[in-house]
Protein backbone atom coordinates (compact mmCIF):
# COMPACT_ATOMS: atom_id res chain seq x y z
CA UNK A 1 0.00 0.00 0.00
CA UNK A 2 1.11 3.58 -0.61
CA UNK A 3 2.10 5.23 2.66
CA UNK A 4 1.74 8.96 3.13
CA UNK A 5 0.11 11.36 5.57
CA UNK A 6 -3.31 10.62 4.09
CA UNK A 7 -2.83 6.86 4.57
CA UNK A 8 -1.73 7.43 8.16
CA UNK A 9 -4.88 9.36 9.05
CA UNK A 10 -7.06 6.91 7.12
CA UNK A 11 -5.62 4.03 9.14
CA UNK A 12 -5.91 6.03 12.36
CA UNK A 13 -9.63 6.54 11.77
CA UNK A 14 -10.29 2.97 10.63
CA UNK A 15 -8.33 1.24 13.42
CA UNK A 16 -9.06 3.48 16.39
CA UNK A 17 -9.86 1.75 19.67
CA UNK A 18 -10.72 4.99 21.46
CA UNK A 19 -13.66 4.38 23.77
CA UNK A 20 -13.78 0.65 23.03
CA UNK A 21 -13.10 -0.20 26.68
CA UNK A 22 -14.48 2.98 28.20
CA UNK A 23 -13.49 6.63 28.32
CA UNK A 24 -10.95 6.12 31.11
CA UNK A 25 -9.21 3.03 29.75
CA UNK A 26 -5.40 3.22 29.92
CA UNK A 27 -4.24 -0.27 28.90
CA UNK A 28 -5.60 -0.55 25.36
CA UNK A 29 -5.25 -3.91 23.66
CA UNK A 30 -4.17 -5.60 26.88
CA UNK A 31 -7.92 -5.72 27.52
CA UNK A 32 -7.97 -8.60 25.03
CA UNK A 33 -6.31 -10.90 27.60
CA UNK A 34 -8.93 -12.65 29.73
CA UNK A 35 -8.31 -14.61 32.92
CA UNK A 36 -9.05 -17.85 31.10
CA UNK A 37 -6.40 -16.98 28.49
CA UNK A 38 -3.77 -16.77 31.22
CA UNK A 39 -4.86 -20.11 32.68
CA UNK A 40 -4.70 -21.69 29.21
CA UNK A 41 -1.26 -20.15 28.59
CA UNK A 42 0.03 -21.73 31.79
CA UNK A 43 -0.82 -25.09 30.22
CA UNK A 44 1.77 -24.43 27.53
CA UNK A 45 4.54 -25.05 30.06
CA UNK A 46 5.57 -28.63 29.33
CA UNK A 47 9.36 -28.74 29.57
CA UNK A 48 10.01 -26.19 32.29
CA UNK A 49 12.47 -24.50 29.96
CA UNK A 50 12.86 -20.76 30.49
CA UNK A 51 14.18 -18.25 27.97
CA UNK A 52 15.20 -14.76 29.10
CA UNK A 53 14.51 -12.33 26.28
CA UNK A 54 16.18 -9.24 27.73
CA UNK A 55 19.59 -7.95 26.68
CA UNK A 56 22.24 -7.34 29.33
CA UNK A 57 22.09 -3.72 30.44
CA UNK A 58 25.78 -3.31 29.61
CA UNK A 59 25.13 -3.50 25.87
CA UNK A 60 26.42 -0.41 24.04
CA UNK A 61 23.71 -0.35 21.39
CA UNK A 62 22.74 3.33 21.40
CA UNK A 63 24.11 5.20 18.41
CA UNK A 64 22.78 8.65 19.26
CA UNK A 65 20.56 8.74 16.16
CA UNK A 66 17.38 9.35 18.11
CA UNK A 67 16.21 11.32 21.10
CA UNK A 68 19.48 11.73 23.01
CA UNK A 69 19.26 8.35 24.72
CA UNK A 70 22.39 6.93 26.28
CA UNK A 71 23.61 3.50 27.28
CA UNK A 72 23.18 2.28 30.87
CA UNK A 73 25.70 3.72 33.33
CA UNK A 74 26.50 1.33 36.17
CA UNK A 75 28.12 3.09 39.13
CA UNK A 76 29.54 1.39 42.20
CA UNK A 77 28.65 3.17 45.46
CA UNK A 78 30.58 0.80 47.71
CA UNK A 79 32.92 -2.07 46.82
CA UNK A 80 34.80 -5.02 48.21
CA UNK A 81 37.93 -2.91 47.86
CA UNK A 82 36.39 -0.41 50.28
CA UNK A 83 35.52 -3.26 52.64
CA UNK A 84 38.98 -4.81 52.65
CA UNK A 85 40.58 -1.39 53.13
CA UNK A 86 38.56 -1.05 56.31
CA UNK A 87 36.88 2.21 55.29
CA UNK A 88 33.45 0.89 56.28
CA UNK A 89 34.39 -0.51 59.67
CA UNK A 90 34.18 2.76 61.59
CA UNK A 91 31.31 4.29 59.63
CA UNK A 92 28.51 1.82 58.96
CA UNK A 93 30.22 -1.10 60.75
CA UNK A 94 29.15 -3.42 57.94
CA UNK A 95 31.23 -4.61 55.02
CA UNK A 96 29.14 -4.46 51.85
CA UNK A 97 28.90 -3.59 48.15
CA UNK A 98 26.26 -1.28 46.71
CA UNK A 99 25.62 0.23 43.32
CA UNK A 100 23.34 2.33 41.12
CA UNK A 101 22.29 2.47 37.50
CA UNK A 102 21.43 5.48 35.33
CA UNK A 103 19.55 4.77 32.13
CA UNK A 104 16.80 6.00 29.81
CA UNK A 105 13.73 3.82 30.25
CA UNK A 106 13.94 2.80 26.59
CA UNK A 107 17.64 2.14 26.20
CA UNK A 108 17.46 -1.67 25.96
CA UNK A 109 14.82 -4.42 25.92
CA UNK A 110 11.69 -2.49 26.88
CA UNK A 111 8.02 -1.72 26.55
CA UNK A 112 6.73 1.49 24.98
CA UNK A 113 3.90 2.81 27.14
CA UNK A 114 0.75 4.23 25.59
CA UNK A 115 1.97 7.68 26.68
CA UNK A 116 5.00 7.37 24.40
CA UNK A 117 3.60 8.49 21.03
CA UNK A 118 1.06 11.18 20.14
CA UNK A 119 -1.07 11.66 17.04
CA UNK A 120 -1.18 15.41 16.68
CA UNK A 121 -2.14 16.65 20.18
CA UNK A 122 -3.67 13.42 21.48
CA UNK A 123 -2.49 10.13 22.90
CA UNK A 124 -4.34 6.83 23.24
CA UNK A 125 -8.04 7.07 24.06
CA UNK A 126 -8.19 10.76 23.26
CA UNK A 127 -6.22 12.02 26.25
CA UNK A 128 -4.39 15.32 25.69
CA UNK A 129 -0.68 15.07 24.98
CA UNK A 130 -0.17 17.87 27.53
CA UNK A 131 -1.03 15.37 30.26
CA UNK A 132 2.53 14.10 29.80
CA UNK A 133 4.65 16.82 31.37
CA UNK A 134 7.88 17.22 33.32
CA UNK A 135 6.39 15.19 36.17
CA UNK A 136 5.58 12.24 33.92
CA UNK A 137 2.44 10.86 32.30
CA UNK A 138 -0.79 11.59 34.13
CA UNK A 139 -2.56 9.23 31.72
CA UNK A 140 -1.39 6.07 29.93
CA UNK A 141 1.71 5.63 32.09
CA UNK A 142 3.46 2.28 32.08
CA UNK A 143 2.34 1.57 35.65
CA UNK A 144 -1.14 0.68 34.42
CA UNK A 145 0.28 -2.43 32.72
CA UNK A 146 2.25 -3.72 35.70
CA UNK A 147 -0.03 -6.77 36.18
CA UNK A 148 -1.13 -7.21 32.56
CA UNK A 149 1.91 -8.50 30.68
CA UNK A 150 1.19 -12.20 30.93
CA UNK A 151 -0.44 -14.68 28.58
CA UNK A 152 0.15 -16.73 25.46
CA UNK A 153 3.28 -15.80 23.56
CA UNK A 154 3.83 -16.66 19.91
CA UNK A 155 7.11 -16.37 18.02
CA UNK A 156 6.89 -15.58 14.31
CA UNK A 157 10.40 -16.32 13.06
CA UNK A 158 10.18 -14.50 9.75
CA UNK A 159 13.93 -14.59 9.13
CA UNK A 160 14.11 -18.39 9.49
CA UNK A 161 10.96 -18.81 7.38
CA UNK A 162 12.68 -16.78 4.65
CA UNK A 163 15.78 -18.97 4.93
CA UNK A 164 17.98 -16.12 6.16
CA UNK A 165 20.06 -15.54 9.26
CA UNK A 166 18.83 -11.94 9.22
CA UNK A 167 16.45 -10.05 7.00
CA UNK A 168 18.17 -7.24 5.08
CA UNK A 169 17.88 -3.68 6.28
CA UNK A 170 14.88 -2.00 4.70
CA UNK A 171 12.92 -5.24 4.32
CA UNK A 172 9.25 -4.52 5.06
CA UNK A 173 7.51 -7.49 6.67
CA UNK A 174 4.02 -7.66 5.17
CA UNK A 175 0.74 -9.14 6.33
CA UNK A 176 1.34 -11.97 3.88
CA UNK A 177 4.76 -12.62 5.44
CA UNK A 178 3.23 -12.87 8.90
CA UNK A 179 0.45 -15.18 7.74
CA UNK A 180 2.82 -17.38 5.75
CA UNK A 181 5.25 -17.65 8.66
CA UNK A 182 2.46 -18.65 11.05
CA UNK A 183 1.17 -21.23 8.56
CA UNK A 184 4.64 -22.72 7.98
CA UNK A 185 5.19 -22.96 11.73
CA UNK A 186 1.78 -24.51 12.28
CA UNK A 187 0.80 -21.91 14.85
CA UNK A 188 -2.50 -20.04 15.07
CA UNK A 189 -2.63 -16.35 15.98
CA UNK A 190 -5.39 -15.77 18.53
CA UNK A 191 -7.06 -12.89 20.29
CA UNK A 192 -4.99 -11.70 23.25
CA UNK A 193 -1.68 -13.09 22.00
CA UNK A 194 1.70 -11.50 22.67
CA UNK A 195 3.23 -11.82 19.21
CA UNK A 196 7.01 -11.60 18.88
CA UNK A 197 8.54 -11.16 15.41
CA UNK A 198 12.14 -12.19 14.73
CA UNK A 199 14.14 -10.44 11.99
CA UNK A 200 17.61 -11.63 13.05
CA UNK A 201 19.03 -8.11 12.85
CA UNK A 202 20.02 -7.96 16.51
CA UNK A 203 21.81 -11.30 16.32
CA UNK A 204 23.78 -10.09 13.30
CA UNK A 205 24.94 -7.07 15.31
CA UNK A 206 25.94 -9.23 18.27
CA UNK A 207 27.79 -11.67 16.02
CA UNK A 208 29.67 -8.83 14.33
CA UNK A 209 30.47 -7.23 17.68
CA UNK A 210 29.24 -3.92 16.32
CA UNK A 211 25.88 -2.26 16.93
CA UNK A 212 26.49 0.24 14.14
CA UNK A 213 23.30 2.20 13.54
CA UNK A 214 21.02 -0.40 15.14
CA UNK A 215 19.42 2.31 17.28
CA UNK A 216 17.58 4.44 14.77
CA UNK A 217 19.27 3.38 11.55
CA UNK A 218 18.08 1.24 8.67
CA UNK A 219 16.44 -2.02 9.72
CA UNK A 220 14.07 -4.75 8.64
CA UNK A 221 10.71 -4.38 10.30
CA UNK A 222 6.95 -4.38 10.12
CA UNK A 223 5.36 -2.72 7.12
CA UNK A 224 2.80 0.01 7.74
CA UNK A 225 0.04 -2.31 6.52
CA UNK A 226 0.60 -4.60 9.51
CA UNK A 227 -1.30 -2.07 11.64
CA UNK A 228 -4.40 -3.55 10.01
CA UNK A 229 -3.19 -7.10 10.76
CA UNK A 230 -2.63 -6.25 14.42
CA UNK A 231 -6.12 -4.77 14.73
CA UNK A 232 -7.74 -7.66 12.85
CA UNK A 233 -6.19 -10.24 15.17
CA UNK A 234 -6.90 -8.33 18.40
CA UNK A 235 -3.37 -8.84 19.69
CA UNK A 236 -2.43 -7.95 23.25
CA UNK A 237 1.05 -6.69 22.32
CA UNK A 238 3.56 -6.77 19.46
CA UNK A 239 7.33 -7.17 19.90
CA UNK A 240 10.44 -7.51 17.75
CA UNK A 241 14.20 -7.89 18.03
CA UNK A 242 14.79 -4.49 16.41
CA UNK A 243 15.11 -1.00 17.85
CA UNK A 244 11.75 0.27 16.65
CA UNK A 245 9.63 -2.63 15.32
CA UNK A 246 8.76 -0.95 12.02
CA UNK A 247 10.83 -0.99 8.84
CA UNK A 248 13.51 1.63 8.31
CA UNK A 249 13.96 3.57 6.11
CA UNK A 250 10.28 4.31 6.64
CA UNK A 251 7.85 3.79 3.79
CA UNK A 252 7.22 7.54 3.52
CA UNK A 253 9.22 10.73 3.89
CA UNK A 254 6.12 12.59 5.09
CA UNK A 255 6.35 11.22 8.65
CA UNK A 256 8.95 9.64 10.90
CA UNK A 257 7.92 6.19 12.18
CA UNK A 258 4.46 6.33 10.51
CA UNK A 259 3.41 2.92 11.91
CA UNK A 260 3.99 4.27 15.42
CA UNK A 261 1.59 7.14 14.67
CA UNK A 262 -1.24 4.61 14.41
CA UNK A 263 -0.49 1.55 16.51
CA UNK A 264 0.25 3.24 19.85
CA UNK A 265 -2.03 6.30 20.01
CA UNK A 266 -4.97 4.91 18.00
CA UNK A 267 -4.93 1.10 18.33
CA UNK A 268 -3.53 1.35 21.85
CA UNK A 269 -1.12 -1.55 21.59
CA UNK A 270 1.87 -1.78 23.90
CA UNK A 271 5.00 -2.37 21.84
CA UNK A 272 8.06 -4.37 22.89
CA UNK A 273 11.41 -3.56 21.33
CA UNK A 274 14.98 -4.90 21.32
CA UNK A 275 13.98 -8.43 22.41
CA UNK A 276 16.77 -11.04 22.49
CA UNK A 277 15.36 -13.99 20.54
CA UNK A 278 18.27 -16.21 19.50
CA UNK A 279 17.90 -18.97 22.10
CA UNK A 280 14.11 -19.04 21.99
CA UNK A 281 14.11 -19.15 18.18
CA UNK A 282 16.60 -22.02 18.11
CA UNK A 283 14.51 -24.04 20.56
CA UNK A 284 11.30 -23.36 18.63
CA UNK A 285 12.97 -24.46 15.40
CA UNK A 286 14.17 -27.64 17.09
CA UNK A 287 10.90 -28.77 18.69
CA UNK A 288 8.53 -27.04 16.21
CA UNK A 289 6.58 -25.46 19.07
CA UNK A 290 6.20 -21.72 18.60
CA UNK A 291 3.78 -20.97 21.45
CA UNK A 292 4.70 -20.55 25.10
CA UNK A 293 3.79 -18.95 28.40
CA UNK A 294 4.90 -15.32 28.29
CA UNK A 295 5.49 -12.98 31.21
CA UNK A 296 7.08 -9.54 31.00
CA UNK A 297 5.95 -7.12 33.69
CA UNK A 298 7.32 -3.59 33.46
CA UNK A 299 8.95 -1.89 36.39
CA UNK A 300 6.39 -0.05 38.52
CA UNK A 301 7.26 3.48 37.35
CA UNK A 302 4.34 5.87 37.92
CA UNK A 303 4.02 8.15 34.92
CA UNK A 304 6.65 6.28 32.92
CA UNK A 305 6.57 6.42 29.12
CA UNK A 306 8.33 3.08 28.93
CA UNK A 307 10.12 0.50 31.04
CA UNK A 308 13.14 -1.78 30.74
CA UNK A 309 12.18 -5.44 31.06
CA UNK A 310 13.60 -8.97 31.07
CA UNK A 311 10.78 -10.90 29.39
CA UNK A 312 10.42 -14.63 30.04
CA UNK A 313 9.22 -17.23 27.56
CA UNK A 314 8.52 -20.56 29.28
CA UNK A 315 7.95 -23.80 27.36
Amino acid sequence: MKVNKAAIYEAADALSNWGRWGAEDQIGTLNHVAAEDIVAAAGLIRKGKVFALGLPLDQKLQSGLFGGRWNPIHTMLATGTDAVAGTQDETVRLRYADDAINLPLQCSTQWDALAHIFLDDKMYNGFDATLVDSNGAKKNGIEHTRNKMVGRGVLLDVARFKGQDALPDGYAITNADLDATAAAQGVEIRKGDFVIVRTGQQEACIKAGDWGTYAGGDAPGLAFETAYWIHQHDLAAICTDTWGCEVRPNETTEANQPWHWVVIPKIGITMGEIFFLKELAEDCAADKVYEFFFCAPPMHIPGGCGSPINPQAIK
